[in-house]
This record gives C-alpha cells, sequence and structure tokens, in this order.
C-alpha cells in the first residue's frame, strides 16, 4: 500500500514519524517537516513500518550522506540530516525524558558539546564473515537492523586510516588458516597507534602469525589475540601493551588502556566532556570527591589533580588496578584511591561507611545509577555531596535517577545538556548538574 503523509518528528533510529489513519507510521528515510510517498512494508498491531517511495517537499535540514553504504550498514541513521539538528533532536530528546519519566525540569540548558562531524570513531567492532556469494570474506557494520555484515570498502566515522584497512584486512583474514572461525575484529585507535584485536576461535598457526607481523609492518598497526574473553587477550609482539593510550592534554595526563578496555569513542569529545564535567562540579582544593563508575579513571585523575581526596569506585577490579597504575605513574597515588565493587547492589550504609563526600561524579552504563541514587537519598541531609554531576548515555535512566534524587532527595536539577559523542547515530550523551 502506498500514500502520501507529512513527516512529523524524527526518532533515534533515524526513522521519520508520521501517521495514516490515527496509526503511527515510521517511515526509513524520512525527515521531519518532509511530505513523502511512502509504501508499507511491514504492519504491527500498534504501529506501521514503511520506506519512502518519493519525496515530494524535502526539508532544508537535509543533506546528501557522505559515505555510500549510508542506508544499507547499520553504523549510522541519521547522515542525511545537517549535524547541528541532530544535536537538536538529541536534546529534544533528553528534554523530553526529564519531564516525561523524571517529571524534572533543568533550572538551565547547558550548550550542546560539539566535536568532529567525522573519522571520530576511535573504538569499533567490526563483524568478519565469510560469504562465499559476495566473493569471500566482508569486514565491517552489520546491515541495518539485520545480522548480516555489511558489504563496505570504506567508513568516514572511522579515522582516515582504518577506513583505508577495511579491504586489506579482507585480503588478510582470506589468506589465514580458518578465516571461518574469526568472528570480528575489535579496532582502537590510541594518539600513537591503532590496536587490531583478532578474535579467533581456533588457535592461529606460525604461519597465521607470520602473516599478522607482515600485516602490522606494513600498515603501522598491533596486533592482540584473543582466543577466549576480553580478558584473554594478548598482544602478538611483546612490549605493544605500553604504545597504547590517549591524552587528556588540559590535566597533564596520558592514560595507558589495553583494547578491550572501556573508553570513550570519540577522543575530541571525551576531552570535551571532561572539561565541562569538572567546570560544573567545580571541585575544591581541600573537597573530599567520589567518582562513581570510575572505570580507567577517565574523569578520577583529573579530579585527583584539582582535588585533596579521590575515592573511584568501579565494578571491574582491572579497570581499578589499571586506574591505580596509571595514578602512580602520575604521581597522584597520594591522592586518590581505587575500590572495586558492584554499584549496582549498594545501600545506605554503605555510602555512609566512606565518609562524607564534598561533590560526586557519577558515570554509569546504560542502566544507569538507581540504586545509588536511592542509597543518597537516605542519606541525611547534610551527609550528602552538596553537587552532583552525572554524565549519561542513556536518558531514560537518567531521567529516572533525576526523579529520584529531586523529588526524594531534594537535589535541585540545576542544569543539564547534551554531547554529540555519536555523530550520525541515534545515541544520546549527557551530562546534569545536582546540588
Amino acid at each position: 500500500m502506498s500514500c502520501v503523509v507529512e513527516i512529523e518528528s524524527l526518532d533515534l533510529n533515524g526513522q521519520g514519524v508520521a501517521h495514516v489513519d490515527g496509526k503511527v507510521v515510521f517511515v526509513d528515510g524520512a525527515l521531519p517537516g518532509e511530505k513523502v510517498e511512502i509504501e508499507i512494508t511491514r504492519r504491527k498491531k500498534s504501529f506501521d513500518k514503511a520506506t519512502v517511495t518519493r519525496i515530494l517537499k524535502p526539508s532544508t535540514l537535509r543533506v546528501t550522506p557522505a559515505c555510500p553504504h549510508f542506508g544499507v550498514c547499520g553504523g549510522c541513521v541519521m547522515q542525511h540530516l545537517e549535524p547541528t539538528a541532530q544535536v537538536a533532536i538529541k536534546q529534544r530528546v533528553l528534554e523530553d525524558n526529564l519531564q516525561h519519566l523524571g517529571h524534572v525540569t533543568p533550572e538551565r540548558i547547558l550548550p550542546p558539546l560539539h566535536g568532529p562531524t567525522w573519522n571520530y570513531r576511535y573504538r569499533a567492532r567490526l563483524s568478519v564473515r565469510l560469504v562465499r556469494k559476495k566473493g569471500g570474506i566482508l569486514v565491517g557494520f552489520r546491515e541495518r537492523q539485520s545480522s548480516y555484515v555489511a558489504d563496505m570498502t570504506e567508513c568516514h566515522v572511522l579515522p582516515r586510516q582504518v577506513s583505508a584497512l577495511l579491504v586489506p584486512l579482507r585480503r588478510l583474514v582470506e589468506t589465514l588458516s580458518r578465516p571461518d572461525r574469526i568472528p570480528q575484529i575489535e579496532v582502537a585507535v590510541g594518539d600513537e597507534v591503532v590496536a587490531l584485536v583478532l578474535r579467533h576461535l581456533e588457535p592461529l598457526l606460525d604461519a597465521d602469525h607470520d602473516k599478522l607481523k607482515g600485516f602490522a609492518d606494513e600498515y603501522g598497526v598491533t596486533w592482540w589475540l584473543q582466543p577466549k574473553g576480553p580478558d584473554s587477550i594478548y598482544p602478538l609482539i611483546p612490549g605493544d601493551e605500553e604504545r597504547l593510550y590517549y591524552s587528556l592534554p588540559q590535566f597533564g595526563l596520558t592514560m595507558r588502556y589495553r583494547p578491550t578496555d572501556f573508553t570513550q569513542v570519540n577522543h575530541a569529545m571525551n576531552r570535551s566532556l571532561v572539561s565541562r564535567a569538572l567546570n560544573l562540579l567545580d571541585p575544591q582544593p581541600d573537597d573530599r570527591v567520589a567518582d562513581m563508575f570510575c572505570g580507567l579513571g577517565n574523569f578520577t585523575l583529573p579530579l585527583a589533580t584539582m582535588s585533596r581526596d579521590v575515592v573511584g569506585i568501579e565494578g571491574s577490579e582491572t579497570l581499578t588496578q589499571r586506574a591505580l597504575d596509571l595514578a602512580r605513574l602520575h604521581g597522584l597515588d597520594g591522592r586518590v584511591s581505587f575500590d572495586a565493587l558492584n554499584l549496582f547492589d549498594v545501600d545506605e550504609a554503605w555510602l555512609r561507611s566512606l565518609g562524607h563526600f564534598d561533590r560526586m561524579l557519577i558515570d554509569p552504563p546504560r542502566e544507569g545509577a538507581l540504586e545509588l541514587a536511592k542509597a543518597l537519598c537516605a542519606l541525611e541531609t547534610g551527609e550528602r555531596p552538596r553537587r552532583i554531576v552525572y554524565v549519561s548515555c542513556n536518558p531514560a535512566t537518567l531521567a529516572r535517577d533525576a526523579g529520584i534524587l529531586v523529588h526524594v532527595g531534594g537535589y535541585r536539577l540545576r542544569a543539564a545538556g547534551v554531547a554529540n559523542m555519536f555523530v550520525h547515530t541515534g545515541h544520546v550523551e549527557s551530562i546534569a548538574v545536582f546540588e
């Protein structure tokens, strides 16, 4: 069935939203304000899905996607929308979630943080698949809403040197002893080197090692091998573990990490985000500060350059040990301590046992910080941190936790805003300040 619709809004999967006879229709490839002819492709009880067959009135914000694989590859969903408009949509999503889920409104909207539009993705997990019908090995992101690997020869969100490796990686994997048993190659780009992690389900032969070393020499990369889970990785050439790092020059820090450690994908935006978070938290030289879900110490170590005492807490003992090693490397171990603990299972008594914190930074995964928010609100007013900065990768769980901090804990939501960490995607990174 085909019909003509007016597109009302855009969802975070990059689909236009319209109504036909009162029923919601998600239209792939359409933008808000456009008048388009559509073809219904799938019917559900509460909504339909459709594709655009003809654009009758294009949006002024429509742009030509830079990538020839856009629309098939699932890595990006918004390349057809002007980047500043992408940010405006994400800001609206944040505000709507805060209002409708948390029933809170920030006193001030922070200016959005912008970064590079292209070549920003310094972390990626590339799928590898042997597809004989398409000529052999495919290396790339998966197709949109599919388990198939996109037939990619370039990628404009990856750094140029990584995009240029997509085809050579195909050729390399095809020559290995068991190309059908290599499901993925993980990419981690540091300030000095590109690290590639080869996941292999069967042991590699000596000939395979030689081919990997030859590739590393030719393209200037380092190889890590992963025979089992993420903790099983090791460098193909001993000593390469010291070469992978990113820097936080504002704080004089060099953050060494392993390629499967969690780090932000966008290094330029990460520097901006750390700077803004610390400016909003405003730690004083005599303050005692907590960094919850501290990971590698991305916020903890910068905080230690500004505060008397910082406590970093994270669920992974591997990461907290790595963070402590970094603190020692920079001479900050006298001002910072780390502890490994499951922050999804904490309570008021545990939080009180840590002692009083003047300020707190919270940077949880998508699940948010529900139990921590409840524990904070259970403390007496004088026991709570005066200011909290909450960095979020999920506006829904941020809104939920904000509602608890405001309506139960008596905090005020002073400000909130977005950071366009993942340009051309529906991912919403945000930051909020409570006092």
